[in-house]
């Protein structure tokens, strides 16, 4: 029996709610599903950007545009 491979894409909307889908399964076999929506697709190619892209265009959360994202804020100069 082989394990079954997981990970995850998880982005923040405007709003700053975060949402994450579930990469599962492994090779050609891989299954996207959204926490937030219930949206399940099978992907072979790219799993990681097709959750990336349900996430901007579904949730309009982008990965690293929450309010913690460690980026230094604007100098206003």
């Amino acid at each position: 029996m082989h394990a079954r491979a997981t990970s995850r894409v998880t982005a923040t909307d405007p709003d700053g709610r975060e949402h994450t889908v579930h990469v599962t399964g492994a090779g050609a076999r891989r299954t996207l599903h959204c926490e937030s929506c219930d949206w399940t697709r099978a992907a072979q190619f790219l799993p990681w950007l097709k959750a990336e892209e349900h996430l901007a265009e579904t949730h309009q959360a982008a990965a690293g545009t929450g309010p913690d994202d460690g980026a230094a804020p604007a100098s206003g100069t």
